[in-house]
């Protein structure tokens, strides 16, 4: 409550601050919190991973179509997308993927200096998943038909844009007497504004290209093991970024820290825990949260508190019917660390209806 009371405060705050069901406690800003502010961005309330979100397609195929053994299909899936540190030893994207790709990596030259060294990565991490709570599942919904999901954001590249950043607000006269350093803003007409905003679109494209990228490539993994397969339209995401939208009749600038875009029809995936199941939601375009939706299910623990809370075999107790890691590295990802999606769902009946309700059969995790 004091990290949402800080942000309300700020002199640049437009209206309200939203405050999303599945809100918990994060750095500076509060995950699940939907942020407008007249001239202003604070990065903190971005987040270190820019662009982060989710990726989902419904495929033909049925329950009846799949193996009983999903542990090929985990293998296949986690030997085309690296995981963790993992890289692509070759670019992975093609113009299957995104338009443009030339003139989008020609922008990296005009990034802040501190990514310049960050490109060789960038390129291999491209279609890539990371760690974290970042996966990729296949899916069930309440028909049986077999869906696949990803969620992932700008890897390396999208973190160091927004740590060169968050640094150079905080040094700025203006947010010198802030209750939390940590909420730092740029102003607009200014040049830090000005490439803030520039590396900040640019690693939301980043990261909407990175799940593009993945999710060709895990329907690869499907395409080879089920030739009949097909795909429909795909549904895409952020959860972690700024937007330029227009509000109670007022153009600002908002950030969504934990929260997706819910306005009037717009389809959103919002994500519970590896053991529980997600939703495919349609959003109502309710004015007092900014037209948004929580991002996911939210932690009710820390991953500290849950790795000793918890051990492997809770991990497996939990994840039962689930082909997926069951060992200590992902302690901390147990469904038990996570609050009940289907609660987080009720919570927002105002926000979203919901249009599908998904169970992971195959969990893969960094």
């Amino acid at each position: 409550m004091r990290q949402l009371h800080n942000i309300a405060a700020l002199p640049w705050a437009f209206k309200h601050v939203a405050v999303m069901p599945d809100v918990h406690y994060g750095k500076g800003a509060t995950v699940g919190s939907v942020i407008a502010m007249r001239d202003a961005v604070s990065p903190a309330a971005v987040g270190v991973d820019i662009g982060c979100g989710m990726a989902a397609v419904r495929t033909s195929l049925h329950a009846n179509d799949l193996p009983d053994d999903l542990g090929r299909v985990r293998a296949e899936i986690e030997k085309a997308v690296p995981v963790g540190f993992g890289m692509h030893r070759a670019s992975a994207f093609d113009e299957r993927d995104a338009a443009d790709w030339t003139t989008f990596w020609r922008g990296f030259d005009s990034l802040a200096e501190g990514a310049k060294a960050e490109l060789d990565r960038a390129l291999h991490q491209m279609g890539t998943l990371g760690g974290g709570n970042h996966f990729i599942e296949v899916c069930l919904d309440t028909t049986g038909q077999v869906w696949v999901m990803l969620h992932s954001g700008s890897r390396g590249v999208g973190n160091v844009l927004a740590q060169h950043h968050i640094s150079v607000a905080k040094g700025l006269a203006h947010n010198a007497e802030l209750p939390d350093p940590d909420l730092a803003v740029f102003l607009a007409s200014t040049p830090e504004m000005a490439a803030y905003r520039h590396d900040l679109y640019w690693a939301q494209d980043y990261a909407r290209r990175n799940r593009a990228v993945m999710l060709r490539l895990v329907c690869g993994v499907l395409r080879d093991q089920f030739p009949q397969v097909t795909f429909e339209e795909p549904i895409s995401c952020h959860h972690n970024y700024v937007a330029e939208e227009t509000h109670f009749g007022e153009d600002v600038m908002v950030t969504r820290k934990g929260a997706i875009r819910a306005g009037q029809g717009d389809l959103g995936i919002i994500p519970g825990s590896m053991g529980t199941g997600s939703y495919i939601v349609r959003g109502l375009g309710n004015p007092d949260s900014f037209s948004s939706a929580s991002h996911g299910a939210g932690r009710r623990m820390s991953r500290t508190k849950a790795r000793k809370q918890f051990s492997a075999e809770d991990l497996a107790e939990q994840t039962k019917g689930v082909e997926c890691r069951k060992d200590s590295g992902v302690v901390d990802e147990i469904p038990a660390a996570y609050k009940d999606i289907d609660e987080v769902i009720a919570n927002q009946s105002d926000l979203v209806e919901v249009v599908a309700k998904l169970k992971q059969v195959v969990c893969v995790k960094g």
